[in-house]
C-alpha cells in the first residue's frame, strides 16, 4: 500500500525517487518543487492536530 501512494505522488511530480544500486537496495525520496508547495497545507493539518489532541487531552 505504502508503494502504491508512493507510486501516485511520483506520477503526480509531488515526489521524486532516486534508487541507489547499493546492497542493501536504498531508495531516497525528496519533495519537488511542485510538491514543496503542500508544505503550508501539512503545516496547518500539523498544528490542527495539535489542537485537536490538546482539545482531547483536557476532555480526559
Amino acid at each position: 500500500m505504502l508503494a502504491l501512494q508512493l507510486n501516485e505522488l511520483e506520477q503526480d511530480g509531488i515526489i521524486k525517487k532516486t534508487v541507489y544500486q547499493l546492497t542493501p537496495l536504498k531508495t531516497d525520496y525528496q519533495l519537488t518543487e511542485f510538491g514543496k508547495t503542500l508544505e503550508p497545507v501539512i503545516e496547518a493539518m500539523a498544528n490542527w492536530g495539535d489542537l485537536y489532541n490538546q482539545k482531547e487531552a483536557s476532555n480526559e
